[in-house]
């Protein structure tokens, strides 16, 4: 009988994943100037024993105002570095899960406070900080509009990206998402909502894509062949006269041509005025659709929970990993119900063998026959 899809190996690049299970990224607003500690420490070595294939991290600051939040992780700093390189020791010592880093700017969703403090834009004697965005167009009512970045800080973003990606390398992380979604900077080009330039970065398709795509070219060329490298975007704005799938899909073989090895589809998060209709799989056709006319691999996420409903996701080719985000959060063990469910095995830390039910004796791979 042979493996649920769900549960046989991929490959993208060099890595192969055990599973097609992604972890996806989640802020967890618990780092000190931008270092992650022992909350990560905890949060990620949890999830790093869960026996997904993919563990990404969270979204992290490729400056110190692209970060979401004060609390936010980032990696501009030898000490943002050293404060990762702690975490990822453990990560490695105790797991064989693969490991990715989200890189990302907030642009002008930045300096917001932590959402369970009710999210609203900081002051400076808060710890706040003036954001940077395409437009001088504020991201929520009531908010003060950002700066718009001119050609040099289009460059010092550029670059710090590429900087971020060579430290993410040297300590060791496997691969590389570039966050162009959930209305942060890259998404903020891309989207004309958002971006209302009247220069090269601005008004057409190719234009809105220009700033993105600098980034993805600068870093393809530091981040090393071998490792994958792919971005996280949002395939519509749910607002009329937003980004649209149609465009997604451009930006999508945009990626692809430059050495792509990924697209990670989710939706939403820049405007308001957005009206999703949050149900299970409801962003699974928009990842069906790119999947379908790119070709690229797919990361499919969005309210797919259940084991089975994850299974069909891959065996019918509607993408080629599904990521889980809230759901792992409520249920860190959520590879092993799936692998009990669908009758596959799964890794898991020697430690926790003896927990494998009556049920399902042979749920973990011990390396065992049997």
């Amino acid at each position: 009988m042979s493996a649920p899809r769900l549960f046989t190996p991929l490959a993208l690049g060099r890595l192969t994943l055990a599973n097609r299970i992604v972890i996806a990224p989640m802020c967890q607003y618990s780092a000190e100037d931008g270092n992650v500690g022992d909350w990560h420490l905890m949060h990620l070595g949890n999830l790093a024993l869960s026996g997904a294939g993919l563990l990404i991290v969270e979204a992290t600051g490729v400056t110190p105002e692209g970060r979401i939040s004060p609390f936010c992780a980032g990696l501009w700093s030898d000490g943002n570095e050293a404060a990762f390189a702690r975490v990822l020791a453990a990560l490695r010592r105790h797991s064989p899960i693969a490991l990715g880093i989200q890189l990302s700017h907030a642009g002008r969703k930045g300096s917001s406070s932590a959402p369970w403090t009710g999210i609203r834009q900081l002051s400076r004697a808060e710890g706040g900080w003036l954001p940077l965005a395409p437009s001088a167009l504020a991201g929520r009512p009531g908010e003060a509009p950002p700066a718009a970045l001119d050609t040099a800080g289009l460059a010092r973003i550029r670059d710090a990206f590429v900087a971020a990606a060579r430290r993410a390398d040297r300590l060791g992380f496997d691969l590389v998402e570039l966050h162009a979604a959930h209305g942060y900077l890259l998404h903020q080009f891309l989207s004309p909502l958002s971006n209302q330039r009247d220069d090269a970065y601005g008004g057409s398709l190719a234009n809105r894509m220009r700033f993105p795509l600098e980034v993805f070219d600068a870093v393809r060329a530091a981040w090393p062949a071998g490792k994958p490298l792919g971005a996280r975007i949002s395939a519509t704005d749910w607002v009329e006269g937003g980004w649209s799938v149609d465009e997604s899909v451009e930006f999508t073989r945009a990626l692809q041509a430059r050495g792509a090895d990924f697209i990670h589809v989710s939706s939403g998060g820049l405007d308001s005025r957005q009206q999703i209709p949050a149900e299970p799989g409801y962003q699974l056709p928009f990842a069906a659709r790119i999947k379908a006319e790119t070709g690229l691999p797919t990361i499919a996420v969005g309210l797919i929970t259940d084991p089975h409903q994850a299974e069909r996701v891959v065996a019918e080719g509607s993408a080629d990993l599904v990521a889980l985000a809230r759901g792992i959060l409520y249920d860190p063990r959520w590879p092993w119900h799936a692998a009990q469910a669908l009758g596959a095995r799964v890794s898991a830390p020697p430690q926790y063998w003896r927990c494998a039910p009556a049920e399902a004796p042979h749920l973990f791979d011990t390396g065992r026959p049997g």
